[in-house]
């Protein structure tokens, strides 16, 4: 037999230890109470607060805004009218915003003081405002006249018309005719026919679009032009062509050029034109 022999190991020498336990362990240090303990959140009171904050700060500014009012909100003592001014007067418009002037500062009526000045038949446009502490300025724009519509109005350069009382004073401007619901489209059609009559040196003393669509011209020389309904400015020019090539040598004896023919024209005479003299041709040596 074979005896096995297990090497033994010798019995310590010493003190005894306790014995080690067995897996991983760790010694865990306990926080004090104080920081175990959930902290208060101020982001809530900060949400809170701001809104309390500007609450009070705009109740105060109401308060003393009240109480600082009536030493603020004086009277109107000055009214500042400033504008080129040809056709109204300055007195007439002091007595057109008298009525709104005996408020105080804040509570005088801008937009009705505006609507007023802009009812007065020269006024195209009202400008309003305040001034502290105690002055109303106005800045007006008068209409500027182009034309007399019929014999009553005159139109602006917007083609708009407003009365001007007596318009007899404006004989010099051209006189323009036709349907209330017209007036732009007869002052464009007088801003080009002028253009196209200037380099001939005639200037446009009426315009009149008839009841069926025809236009009429009368220039300041007292030539007649019937244009008829269509394509009048392509008829205009065609008169520009022919006028500078045959009539010009007898624009004092043309009473009416008539425009209405599709490739041509008729010319009416003041007085029949003189005849060639017999035998003569051709242009004098």
């Amino acid at each position: 037999m074979i005896a096995l022999l297990r090497h033994q190991r010798p019995a310590p020498v010493g003190p005894l230890r306790k014995p080690v336990p067995r897996g991983a362990s760790r010694l865990v240090v306990r926080e004090p109470l104080r920081k175990r303990l959930p902290r208060p959140s101020l982001s809530g009171l900060k949400r809170l607060a701001a809104p309390l904050l500007l609450l009070g700060l705009g109740f105060g500014a109401y308060e003393l805004g009240q109480r600082l009012l009536p030493y603020a909100d004086q009277p109107i003592a000055h009214v500042n009218v400033q504008g080129d001014l040809q056709y109204v007067s300055r007195a007439a418009v002091a007595a057109k915003v008298a009525p709104f002037i005996h408020a105080s500062f804040f509570n005088v009526d801008l937009a009705s003081m505006r609507s007023e000045l802009e009812q007065m038949p020269w006024i195209a446009e009202a400008e309003v405002r305040r001034v502290w502490p105690d002055q109303v300025l106005i800045r007006l724009e008068e209409q500027l006249p182009v034309a007399r519509w019929g014999d009553e109005a005159l139109l602006n350069n917007q083609g708009q018309a407003f009365a001007a009382g007596e318009a007899g004073g404006y004989a010099h401007l051209p006189q323009l005719w036709g349907p209330q619901r017209a007036q732009q489209q007869i002052m464009q059609q007088y801003q080009m026919l002028s253009q196209l009559l200037r380099p001939l040196e005639f200037t446009v003393a009426r315009l009149e679009l008839r009841d069926r669509g025809s236009w009429f011209l009368t220039t300041g020389q007292g030539l007649e032009l019937l244009l008829g309904r269509d394509h009048v400015v392509e008829k205009l020019r065609r008169f520009v062509s022919v006028y500078e090539k045959a009539l010009k040598e007898h624009n004092t004896n043309i009473a009416r050029v008539d425009l209405r023919y599709p490739n041509g024209l008729a010319v009416a005479w003041r007085e029949p034109p003189p005849a060639p003299a017999p035998g003569a041709t051709g242009n004098p040596q």
